[in-house]
């Protein structure tokens, strides 16, 4: 809950209140635990604090339980006991402003993006491509952007791999080899994402990102409820979209330097669908984005299960951390208990690794940077209750808020505009056009040549019979022409040459 008469936000109480720094937000957070553990809760409370303080937020709603961010909270005997026991006395249930969004366009306003704003690198663990195969994506994205084509959806970018797989030859020496196999491979991984549904997700009118950091009325920041539920049964897509979504905010965004609060709070949950059999050059983009992308004032936030799940070069990144319950049922939980515990400074009131354990529901151990950006000592405490409603709100409420957005006109109609996949035929079309005329002005040109050797041959057969006197004297004749004739050549000729 965001003090405005600190500017900090009141996250949990212990023996003590924590407070999240504004100015220390950006330096990114991890929110773990077991399922069941109130991760939700910790989300919903840091995003309402962040839009209380004038900061948009993107969230991803996988159980569709964020929806409920657009009406007020209803009270419980849970919410009552936790504002007692906490000391909470400006408590009110309230609503926040929401833009709803979806992929499919069925819960919010659509989603897309087009294939040459996602990328050769992305698409192409989209794609499950290896090495070889990735590489020859490149070089299709490289033609493409070369050639000035827009590759807008997948017609686009498979009419463009079948361009750049036909005129393999000419392209080899300037961009490397292109393999038929390579090319079948590719145009196989885009039937397979067709048939998941994926071509849904590239189109236009694409996604301005600059649209998500906006204010609503009243100065708070929006909530954009990106709803994934139908999306999170496609893990790859979804991992591959959010981290799309966080590089273009990163691309968009100028160099803020140090701000009294982030711009905008990015909450990535289930983050460990982002690294899953990720490859390496992958990982080290995403680690160099959370590094770089806190210059431009973005809190991002990884939500996962387990903190082992997140690379270290990324948790190194990570300054504020809420842990909730782990269980340690096996020897990897052991192992991944004992690292979340070793990442806290400890608390000598108390042993880190049995707390973790020992934690309740909505109970978390949390360590935040200070001022000076040191990490706190960890604290066991309570999470404040959220003032949004904990409920998925029902359909008619979630369509009116998507039919009152003002951004309803430029997202809801899809364009098709001309791009590579037009392009690319028109130019296939004109070539066979002129091939087909050249092939007829050649048969056009034989045409005539055969009718002249038929003339020629018909006017031979119909000289009159000669003599044999006469044949004697034209024998003569012809010699002593061919005789003169010789000289006149080579006269020419040798005159030519001089």
């Amino acid at each position: 809950m965001y003090q405005k008469d600190i500017h900090k936000i009141w996250l949990a109480t212990g023996s003590e209140k924590v407070y999240l720094e504004p100015s220390m937000a950006n330096r990114h957070g991890l929110i773990a635990g077991a399922t069941g553990t109130g991760k939700t809760v910790t989300l919903k409370v840091l995003a309402e604090s962040f839009s209380d303080m004038g900061v948009p937020v993107f969230v991803a709603d996988i159980k569709g339980d964020l929806s409920g961010m657009c009406a007020p909270g209803t009270e419980n005997k849970h919410i009552r006991r936790s504002i007692d026991t906490m000391g909470i006395t400006d408590f009110n249930y309230t609503s926040y402003p929401v833009q709803f969004w979806d992929v499919y366009g069925k819960q919010g306003l659509p989603v897309r993006t087009t294939i040459s704003e996602m990328g050769p690198e992305l698409l192409a663990r989209l794609l499950g491509l290896n090495d070889t195969q990735s590489g020859v994506l490149r070089i299709v994205f490289r033609v493409a952007d070369d050639k000035g084509l827009m590759l807008i959806d997948l017609k686009d970018l498979r009419a463009m791999v079948q361009y750049v797989g036909d005129n393999a030859k000419e392209y080899k020496l300037t961009y490397g080899n292109i393999s038929p196999q390579s090319v079948g491979a590719i145009q196989r991984a885009l039937l397979t994402l067709e048939d998941e549904g994926g071509e849904i997700f590239f189109g236009e009118p694409s996604l301005e990102l600059a649209d998500w950091v906006d204010l609503a009325e009243d100065g708070r920041g929006m909530m954009n409820i990106l709803e994934c539920s139908e999306l999170f049964q496609h893990p790859l897509l979804y991992g591959t979209f959010l981290l799309w979504m966080l590089s273009e905010i990163y691309e968009m965004l100028p160099e803020a330097g140090d701000l009294e609060k982030p711009k905008l709070a990015f909450f990535f949950d289930e983050a460990h669908l982002l690294f899953d059999d990720a490859p390496k050059a992958l990982v080290e983009k995403v680690e160099q984005v959370t590094r770089l992308i806190r210059s431009k004032g973005v809190s991002v936030w990884y939500i996962t299960q387990n903190p082992t799940d997140i690379p270290d070069s990324v948790l190194g990144q990570i300054g504020n951390r809420v842990q909730h319950a782990l269980r340690a049922y096996t020897p990897n939980d052991q192992k991944a208990l004992n690292a979340a515990a070793k990442s806290f400074r400890t608390n000598p009131n108390f042993n880190t690794a049995e707390a973790i354990q020992a934690l309740g529901v909505g109970e978390a151990l949390v360590s935040v940077l200070d001022s000076d950006g040191v990490p706190s000592v960890v604290e066991r405490a309570n999470i404040l209750p959220p003032k949004s409603s904990m409920k998925a709100v029902d359909g008619i409420l979630l369509q009116s808020v998507v039919l009152a957005s003002l951004l309803r006109d430029k997202y809801a109609a899809e364009e098709d505009r001309e791009s590579a996949f037009e392009q690319l035929n028109e130019e296939r079309e004109e070539a066979a056009k002129a091939e087909a005329e050249a092939k007829a002005k050649e048969e056009k040109e034989k045409e005539k040549a055969e009718k002249a050797k038929s003339a020629k041959k018909k006017t031979s057969s119909g000289r009159k019979k000669t003599t044999a006197f006469e044949r004697a004297v034209n024998s003569t004749a012809n010699t002593i022409g061919r005789e003169v004739g010789k000289k006149i050549v080579r006269g020419i000729f040798d005159t030519f040459f001089k």
